[in-house]
């Protein structure tokens, strides 16, 4: 259960944060693109089985990938791309830290 609102509380509430914090003046926005970070977990419908709760996604589903994450690691650095790469971040981040909690 902790584990669940750890991975959930990363993918809602930090960029929630982030937002407030750090992109005031353009905070809905910013928070709307944080959250569709989300959206890569559409590689999961690929897997068999489609959801294992003991399954670490990280290196297992193609979007989350070590070439992939290499990817979204740069994304940051331009500028047009800035906001989209710490999306993916946080949400490999939240991934990465719901498997060290397996």
């Amino acid at each position: 259960m902790a584990r669940h609102l750890i991975h959930y509380g990363i993918h809602f509430l930090v960029p929630i944060l982030i937002a407030l914090f750090i992109f005031k003046d353009d905070r809905i926005r910013i928070i709307l693109i944080l959250w569709a970070g989300i959206l890569i977990d559409v590689d999961h419908l690929w897997a068999d089985p489609l959801f294992d709760p003991h399954r670490c996604s990280i290196g297992f589903h193609p979007l989350h990938s070590y070439w992939a994450i290499a990817g979204y690691g740069i994304l940051p650095f331009f500028k047009a791309t800035r906001i989209i790469g710490l999306a993916l971040l946080i949400h490999i981040f939240a991934d990465i830290t719901d498997c060290l909690l397996l």
